[in-house]
């Protein structure tokens, strides 16, 4: 499957994974909607949900896999026949299935979720890969924990359930714990050490309990992984996902890794509003890539510079996310050539004397107010509302 050992396939869970954050429940419908985006963002993989947990998580899969043709669909299960049986049925009009089944692989989830043993789990993952691949051929196999389990045992783990027919290998670092240089050895670890590695592609599913989904992601690709899982808006359990806008512009914007993904970046800002809206999930204005923010300068200093060379205060062009043009705010931070600027576009061409004179006034106005729009400054001028 993998042919170009430069190309970095994307796994969306916003279905999944994002929709169980509390309120963010989405219908039929609206499931439907979103999926249509991720597949004309270009998408890889869509995790469409986790048939056996629910009636509508079983149909959202179904309707799923018949309203998208190009994207893999994918379900996820536990590591027992009840719920593989149930993914292969929901899984019955996907033109690319993908059954994505797994369990604990670090002591603290063997003893304290499964009051179990090392010997066992690895019997019962070996047993559900094998259960699985009758059925569909394309098997991704989670170690949960895997951020915290052993590292010996986890490429024990790893090497049985490829020798059992996974074709996907997700090292999860499920509670976010992580630091990017352990999360990355740890990928470089199973790529070295794990004799049948080559015949699997290594995925990466990191939370942000600790805010480094994103940098750990990183770090896994540049040890050897090759497909990132995630959500847009970065949504999901607890603190979240890694954030595909994040990784995915990384990628693009670091072209010295030598990393690439066929997705289609200028989508991003429009399927970000969407996730948003149809979740009721507000996106934090300062998050990157597709927060209201993320290309607002309202420094003086910044804006100075932005108006001389965009390039000096931004290294991504807002139209390569789809981003409404990158904006200049204006607030008591703002200097002259921003206050210049704006003046301009609304029609005003001062003398250097003027313009000192409009920005004593717009001081006086912007310490009242915290954000000047242009009736704020028509007023400033003069004149009382737009011609």
């Amino acid at each position: 499957m993998l042919h170009d050992p430069n190309r970095v396939y994307v796994f969306d869970t916003t279905l999944r994974d994002g929709e169980q954050v509390p309120g963010c429940q989405l219908t039929t419908p609206e499931k439907i909607e979103i999926a249509k985006e991720l597949e004309a963002l270009g998408v890889d993989i869509i995790e469409a949900g986790f048939p056996i947990s629910s009636p509508g998580d079983f149909q959202s899969v179904v309707e799923l896999s018949k309203a998208v043709s190009e994207p893999i669909i994918c379900a996820l299960t536990r590591a027992n026949k009840g719920d593989i049986d149930s993914a292969v049925a929901a899984l019955k009009y996907a033109k690319r299935p993908r059954i994505h089944t797994g369990i604990g692989s670090s002591d603290m989830h063997i003893k304290h979720k499964f009051n179990s043993t090392r010997e066992d789990i690895l019997a019962r993952a070996v047993d559900a890969v094998k259960y699985a691949k009758q059925y569909v051929e394309d098997i991704e196999f989670y170690a949960e924990d895997a951020g915290r389990a052993d590292i010996h045992f986890l490429a024990q783990m790893v090497e049985a359930v490829i020798a059992a027919g996974a074709t996907v290998v997700n090292i999860p670092d499920t509670n976010g714990y992580c630091l990017p240089d352990q999360y990355g050895s740890k990928i470089r670890f199973l790529k070295e050490n794990v004799k049948n590695i080559d015949n699997a592609i290594i995925s990466v599913h990191c939370h942000n309990d600790l805010g480094l989904a994103t940098a750990n992601s990183i770090a896994g690709l540049q040890n050897g992984a090759r497909q990132i899982e995630g959500t847009i808006n970065g949504i999901g359990e607890r603190a979240g996902n890694t954030s595909v806008e994040e990784v995915v512009m990384i990628l693009k914007t670091h072209q010295a890794l030598g990393l690439h993904t066929n997705i289609n970046t200028k989508n991003f800002y429009e399927i970000s509003r969407m996730v948003s809206s149809q979740m009721r999930m507000p996106v934090q204005p300062n998050k990157a890539i597709v927060g209201s923010n993320a290309f607002a300068h309202s420094s003086g200093i910044h804006q100075d510079g932005f108006l001389k060379n965009r390039e000096n205060y931004e290294i991504i062009r807002p139209e390569d996310v789809g981003f409404p043009d990158a904006s200049i705010v204006l607030t008591a931070r703002s200097g002259r050539h921003a206050l210049k600027f704006h003046l301009e576009r609304l029609g005003f061409t001062l003398t250097k004397e003027e313009l000192s004179d409009a920005y004593h006034r717009f001081l006086t106005v912007a310490d009242s107010k915290l954000d000047i729009n242009d009736q704020d400054l028509l007023l400033m001028m003069g004149k009382q509302q737009l011609a």
